[in-house]
Parts: C-alpha cells; structure tokens; sequence
C-alpha cells in the first residue's frame, strides 16, 4: 500500500516550490509523483500539424521525489506524516500520524 497516492492534497516540503500545496495527478513509478503546478519547466515543442499542436515554449509540470513531499493535513492546515493501521474488519488504512484520524482520499 502507497503512503501517496493519486488524487491525494500534498505540500511540497523541500526544493524550489517549498510551501506550495497541490493535488497529485500521477505517480510516475514507485519513487516520483506528479504534482499539479508544482516543478514547472519550459519546454519547446514542435509543431505537429497532424496531432493539431502549435509549436512554441509550453509550461510543463515535471516528476518529483516522493521524498520531497508530504500529506496535507486539513484539521491541523500542516504537512504530516502518515501510516498504516488495521481495522477490526481486517481493512489496512491510512492514518495521520500527529493525531489518528484517517486520511480521507
């Protein structure tokens, strides 16, 4: 089970864009994740008239480190850490470390 995501509110907690939040769009493979606006690059791209792409300078948001960013906490508005915990049914959910509560995604 993945302690991050997709679809899960996370802060970036190291890095150019520390402070920001956004929402994970992807993983990307078991150690880099997508964050929506978050380690945005310029990229040039070609002009691809059978695919309708205009060619130009794009913004592109790139992978980042798992690492490099942590769960957002909506009771406590902080990044936290997070774990697992096994429900009297059998379930394994995770839970915020700081204060028990479950993460609701």
């Amino acid at each position: 089970m993945e302690k991050i995501r997709k679809g899960d509110d996370v802060v970036i907690i190291t890095g150019k864009d520390k402070g920001k939040r956004g929402t994970v769009l992807r993983r990307v493979d078991d150690e880099h994740v997508l964050v929506e606006g978050v380690n945005r690059a310029k990229k040039h791209v070609k002009p691809n008239p059978v695919k309708g792409v205009a060619g130009g300078i794009v913004d592109k948001d790139m992978p980042i480190h798992i690492s490099n960013v942590a769960l957002f906490n909506s009771a406590t508005k902080k990044a936290d850490r997070v774990g697992f915990k096994l429900l009297d049914d059998g379930r394994k959910v995770r839970v915020f470390k700081s204060n028990g509560e479950l993460v609701n995604a």
